[in-house]
């Protein structure tokens, strides 16, 4: 872990993020709803982490922590700005990057039934969207970013550029596209660089050999077996269906002042099989368990999500991070596997040690999503469940 990030975690921790200054406009900020069962994980308190929501970092917080260490569940901060009302422990939101576990599962479980072949490239798969400068990429590859594959060219470069497309549509078949029409970043295989393009391409892999839509697949394969009624995949709808708190990015506003703009209806086709998925805490805990269980890909094929490949990290230099589907860090003196995600107004993280004694999955409003830095709510949620990095 880099330096500058292990004085980010320490500096949530020392600090507390507790003390980020209050909005502008005022409102009364709604106290925890706290529940609590067996006792708390050690370390900094979860509930005084999420205390003092709407914030400047963060409008809501919905935390779910579990295992055999003992269970707590808290939510804090407002349902919309609007009413101030309490924020819906079980609401849904929008899980971004999260989506790419679901992906990598479903990709390992058709591996398992023998109708896909990690070591067989994308181009034998799709040879009529992927070109013959990326033909020796393989479906491995496309799960842990060493594909060299670069992201697909989206117009605008800030914020509200990008609100001001919102509702656009993209398809997957357009955003593979464009990003294979440029260089490689690197010799697949040589380097890792996370970006969503990798699990794009899985996803069309998933519609030709299966002859079904991704989104069907997903449901079928790991939705509906585990009885995740709550999370659904948007498709072409902005809206968030069901009970949602709503979400705020900071941006610049139509009277030329910097403010909350809110960002809850948000088209969402750009991610696709990389970040569309909606979901709630109590879902994504249950898919948590589930999977370092080894109740959602079983067999050797779990361990994919568990290895990291032994590559350099294109941008910092250090060891790789991510595995197919996950990401580890050290955490507390032991390994933590799991997922961030975010998209505008929301961000995310499933969590769990690998035998499954400590999970974490959060979802935090973020007023600063997709930033550059860590949100802070969401780094002291981190620290708070399992320890600053080693």
């Amino acid at each position: 872990m880099r330096k500058s990030t292990r004085a980010l975690l320490a500096a949530a921790l020392v600090l507390g993020v507790a003390t980020a200054p209050a909005f502008t406009p005022a409102f009364a900020a709604a106290p925890p709803a706290l529940v609590s069962a067996a006792p708390a994980p050690s370390g900094p308190d979860l509930s005084a982490v999420i205390a003092g929501l709407p914030r400047a970092d963060a409008t809501a917080a919905l935390v779910r922590v579990g295992g055999t260490e003992g269970t707590w569940r808290g939510s804090a901060g407002v349902h919309d700005l609007g009413t101030n009302a309490p924020a819906d422990p079980d609401a849904r939101f929008r899980a971004g990057s999260v989506t790419k576990v679901f992906t990598a599962a479903t990709v390992l479980q058709l591996a398992a039934e023998g109708r896909i072949d990690l070591d067989r490239t994308a181009r034998s798969y799709l040879p009529d969207l992927i070109p013959g400068r990326y033909g020796r990429v393989t479906v491995r590859q496309l799960l842990n970013h060493t594909h060299g594959i670069p992201a697909a060219d989206l117009p605008g470069e800030t914020v509200e550029e990008w609100y001001a497309r919102r509702f656009d549509v993209h398809t997957p078949q357009e955003l593979v596209r464009s990003a294979t029409a440029r260089p490689r970043e690197f010799r697949p295989g040589t380097r890792q660089h996370y970006l969503n393009i990798g699990y794009t391409i899985a996803g069309l892999i998933v519609e030709r050999v299966t002859g079904d839509a991704y989104a069907h697949q997903v449901e079928r394969r790991i939705l509906r077996p585990l009885g995740l009624r709550d999370t659904y995949f948007p498709g072409g709808s902005p809206e968030i269906a069901g009970p949602y708190n709503h979400g705020y990015q900071t941006m610049r506003l139509d009277d030329g002042t910097t403010g909350l703009r809110d960002v809850s209806a948000w088209g969402t086709t750009d991610g696709w099989a990389a970040g569309d998925i909606v979901s709630t805490t109590a879902d994504l805990e249950r898919f948590t368990r589930a999977l370092f269980a080894g109740r959602v890909v079983r067999g050797p094929l779990l361990e994919e999500m568990f290895t990291l490949p032994k590559v350099a990290d294109l941008t910092s230099g250090d060891p790789a991070a991510y595995s197919a589907g996950l990401s580890m860090k050290r955490l507390g003196g032991r390994e933590v596997w799991g997922k961030t995600g975010g998209r505008w107004g929301y961000t995310t993280a499933i969590a769990s040690t690998r035998d499954g004694s400590r999970t974490l999955v959060y979802s935090v409003n973020a007023t600063d999503a997709k930033g550059q830095d860590m949100n802070r709510t969401a780094l002291g949620l981190m620290v708070a469940a399992y320890g600053l990095p080693d």
